[in-house]
């Protein structure tokens, strides 16, 4: 409700309403603007001013749209976590998940360098994914930064992209890059119809519901984990295939 430069233009009693009706919300819809004046030690006039900065005409109107955020926030009841991985092996079994890990441990077992890229939490495991590919022989990189700078031939390089949507655009930039500098894609997402899915050579897919906590993605991440252990233990069995045959 309360955006970055809205909080940036308040003054010092603005700012100090502000921090009030953040404490007291669920109380404040049901006041008048004159027991908000002296519950918050401003006057009536300042509680109007800081309405206009907020967009909102009056107080009345300002009530109104802080009720209707506090419903739209209010705590949801979050499923069991077994749930949500249950759904995504049950899917699994019945899915061609481990031809596209077979098809993905190919391309990155053929590739001179490996670059993991993700932001929020996907950037986590874009750090993690490195981490676990580089343990079990095949040194990989990552990218979380949303300024890092691509400008080098990756031609024998393959990148790993993991997002929940698909949509972000952080990623899909950092995507078209690397495909311009000769980086092959691979995506890890929760369809195969997003953005990032259909700009990749190959898409692995694992299809659990969203879950959302105000504003925030929420979405289990355990299959993305499994994907990227099964991912890297297949490649792990492709080294070591081949180093026998020498």
């Amino acid at each position: 409700m309360f955006t970055y430069d809205m909080i940036a233009s308040f003054n010092e009693l603005e700012t100090s309403l502000y921090n009030y009706i953040s404490q007291n919300s669920e109380k404040v819809v049901y006041m008048r603007i004159r027991e908000l004046a002296d519950e918050a030690h401003v006057s009536t006039a300042t509680i109007l001013r800081f309405c206009r900065k907020i967009d909102c005409e009056g107080f009345s109107e300002f009530k109104v749209k802080l009720k209707m955020h506090l419903e739209k926030n209010k705590k949801t009841t979050l499923k069991e976590s077994q749930h949500s991985v249950m759904e995504f092996f049950e899917r699994t079994f019945k899915g061609d998940i481990d031809e596209n890990i077979q098809k993905a441990a190919s391309l990155v077992d053929q590739a001179g360098s490996v670059i993991f890229i993700g932001i929020g939490s996907s950037g986590i495991l874009a750090e993690y994914g490195a981490r676990y590919f580089s343990s079990l022989g095949k040194f990989s990189m990552y990218i979380k930064d949303p300024h890092f700078p691509i400008h080098s031939k990756l031609d024998n390089s393959v990148t790993i992209a993991l997002s929940v949507s698909g949509e972000n655009n952080f990623t899909v930039t950092h995507l078209n890059q690397l495909k311009h500098e000769g980086s092959r894609i691979i995506s890890i997402t929760n369809n195969k119809y997003a953005t990032i899915a259909k700009i990749s050579e190959i898409n692995i897919p694992y299809y659990v519901t969203e879950e959302w906590f105000e504003n925030a993605n929420i979405t289990t991440q355990v299959p993305v984990v499994y994907i990227l252990e099964s991912l890297a233990r297949e490649i792990y069995k492709l080294n070591s295939y081949e180093g026998d045959k020498l």
